[in-house]
């Protein structure tokens, strides 16, 4: 109410921060920051920012009451969706809630829960906040020795594990406040129990118990860890506050323009990692926040399920990370080259109309052109509905930069990719893109309510990215050097990425500055513009990572697109169809990566030298060019280490991993 008063201009809604939160109820706190998991905050609250604070089990309870009846969460079953009400999700939650009582959660510390998205994750997340714990996930593809790390430090009495193959790397470590471990699906081993026990185990803890519990819960006290994929060292974990996750999934989601259910219930397909804060803000926090029904792909959606889930069920909108795009695209391409002669000829067509009228800026209200709405409902819209996204409206992608070619490619479908930009430390996005807040190639203007600023600007206006607002993590637990390295004395929070903006206020990433290359010769280069117009200038590469920190010229480590294991998603020798393309029109016989490596294809190299040299051509300076190049060979994946379970590149792995590589450039 507060909020809409503001809004729209009521005299009595302008309150001050003092008289907000002279109403509510919070832990007593002396800074804005901590690093203990039962510590408190105070919350960064101004006059831009006046929402009363509330915990995730108030935000649960006002969305039951408005969202009662409507479905909430589906399952795939026997070829069958079953569906779950708010009311019903609400309960089973509580239901959680006091079976890990039962057995024995203790205030503030962690219940870890370890699998593939599913009804289970979001009962065991939302019962352990409902009963005073803390809720943490851990990445399905973790070692047995990361899966330990995570759940000692977070100081875990139990974890939720999806199957036996999760089970096992539990029971090869030892975890000294572990009491109990649930496992939600496959058969099971005596020593642990399953769902449909654990739901019945806390039917005697009286739910007057539970609610004293809940009611001593406050706004600004701990409630998640989301452990950073550790690309730049050893996962740390981002405490989250009640107000930090309950704020970002009202706020930053009508940002992005997501309608409350009460106007049009909205629909999404959750399997990204749910221990991501990306997926978790999105799927499981907005979709109780604003009445979302959220569909649970299978645990092989990123192997190739994902699409028919998108077809089965047509989400009314859709996030990915950069890397699922780029298999969207790389699914049409593929397609559109199995097409005959006349099919390809009114493709090219229609996806030429369609992104010369986004480049114009059509997606800014204007009627569209005859021909573009001509070529969108013969052709586009048939493509769209090859990938599931026929009924889609919005499309959002987080968790890493966006190549300019991938947005592109869906700008030639008609969808308009809206980038969010944050991190953990923000509860996910602090900058988003929406239908009334995009420009091509940038992540959009800060969350309302949420402020940043440019650090040490240069003479180009790039300078390092700092946010501000009530989305700001709590601390780094058991980590204060940490914490205080990235939060300023003031509380603003360091990103460590490099941005500018424009006078509209809209932000362009570009660089980090933990990636920034510093040559022996003094000078500072980002190398993500480099390796993306590697990238887009040779079709044949997949991944390009620039090397050159404290060397005296740049080199580069090239992959080849190739096929990838559909079951361990490990890359093949086999060349994908538009690698084995790109060779046929070089006159190269090449079917296999192993075809090309070693310079054993003199045309496929060729091609690359030349491509190298056309983004070269186009370098600032001389610093700035790709003197020496390899082919490495197989492709850079999540099994093979090189990439983070979000799909980013761990620049400081893939240097070990091919140190000899990079030293022969500079013998």
């Amino acid at each position: 109410l507060l909020e809409e008063a503001l809004q729209e201009g009521d005299p009595k809604g302008k309150e001050s921060v003092e008289e907000v939160l002279s109403n509510v109820s919070l832990a007593p706190a002396q800074s804005l920051w901590t690093t203990e998991a039962s510590g408190s905050v105070k919350l960064r609250m101004d006059e831009d920012c006046l929402q009363e604070p509330i915990t995730v089990h108030q935000m649960f309870k006002a969305s039951v009451e408005k969202y009662n009846s409507l479905w909430a969460l589906a399952t795939r079953k026997k070829d069958k969706w079953e569906k779950i009400t708010f009311s019903e999700y609400y309960h089973r939650c509580r239901t959680a809630a006091r079976s890990f009582l039962k057995l024995g959660l203790e205030r503030f510390h962690s219940v870890a829960i370890l699998g593939f998205n599913s009804a289970e994750w979001f009962f065991s997340a939302v019962g352990t906040i409902f009963a005073g714990g803390v809720m943490t996930g851990i990445y399905a593809t973790n070692s047995p020795e990361a899966c330990h790390h995570v759940a000692s430090d977070s100081k875990a009495n139990i974890i939720v594990v999806e199957n036996q193959k999760q089970l096992d790397k539990i029971l090869q470590v030892v975890l000294p406040h572990l009491k109990a471990i649930v496992q939600y699906s496959g058969p099971l081993q005596k020593t642990v129990s399953n769902l449909y026990s654990f739901m019945e185990l806390g039917q005697d803890i009286p739910e007057k118990d539970l609610d004293e519990i809940i009611r001593s819960q406050k706004a600004n006290q701990c409630c998640v860890l989301i452990y950073t994929s550790g690309t730049t060292g050893k996962p740390k974990g981002v405490m989250l506050s009640h107000d930090n996750i309950t704020w970002t999934a009202h706020h930053a989601s009508r940002a992005g323009d997501v309608q409350p259910a009460n106007s049009r219930q909205e629909s999404l397909v959750s399997y990204l990692p749910l221990s991501h804060i990306a997926a978790q803000i999105y799927d499981l926090w907005t979709g109780i926040q604003w009445g979302e029904l959220v569909y649970f792909a299978q645990p092989d959606a990123l192997k190739g399920t994902l699409i028919s889930t998108l077809k089965d069920v047509h989400p009314s909108s859709h996030m990915g990370v950069p890397r699922v795009w780029e298999k969207m695209m790389e699914k049409i391409k593929e397609g559109i080259a199995h097409s005959g002669y006349l099919k390809k000829k009114m493709v090219t067509w229609a996806m030429t109309l369609s992104l010369e009228a986004h480049q114009k800026g059509i997606n800014k209200g204007e009627e569209r052109p005859f021909l573009f709405s001509l070529a969108d409902s013969l052709v586009l819209e048939k493509l769209r509905a090859e990938l599931g996204l026929s009924e889609c409206l919005k499309f959002f992608s987080g968790a890493a930069p966006i190549g300019k070619e991938t947005v592109e490619f869906f700008l030639a479908l008609n969808i308009i990719l809206y980038e969010a930009y944050g991190m953990s430390e923000s509860t996910g996005p602090h900058f988003m893109s929406g239908p009334k807040a995009y420009r091509l190639a940038s992540c959009g203007k800060v969350v309302p309510g949420c402020k940043f600023k440019l650090a040490n600007e240069d003479g180009d206006g790039n300078g390092e990215v700092c946010f501000w607002g009530r989305n700001v993590f709590m601390g780094y637990l058991n980590l204060e050097d940490k914490t205080r390295e990235t939060l300023d004395k003031d509380g603003w929070l360091r990103s460590g990425d490099l941005g500018r903006a424009d006078k509209d206020g809209f932000l362009y990433i570009t660089g980090r500055m933990k990636e920034l290359i510093i040559t022996a010769g003094g000078e500072n280069i980002p190398p993500l513009p480099i390796e993306d117009a590697v990238k887009k200038e040779i079709p044949i590469i997949s991944n390009a990572m620039l090397i050159g920190d404290n060397r005296k010229f740049l080199s580069m480590l090239l992959t080849l697109k190739c096929s990838f294991n559909a079951e361990t998603m490990e890359p093949t020798d086999n060349l994908s169809l538009e690698a084995l393309e790109c060779c046929q029109q070089l006159g190269s016989q090449a079917k296999k990566v192993s075809d090309i490596t070693g310079e054993k294809d003199k045309e496929v190299y060729q091609f690359i030298q030349n491509g190298i040299d056309n983004v070269n051509s186009r370098a600032v300076s001389n610093a700035q060019r790709i003197q020496k190049w390899t082919v490495l060979p197989k492709d850079f994946s999540v099994s093979g280490g090189e990439l983070g379970p979000t799909m980013k590149l761990r620049r400081p792995v893939v240097l070990e991993l091919y140190r000899q590589e990079i030293e022969k450039f500079y013998m």
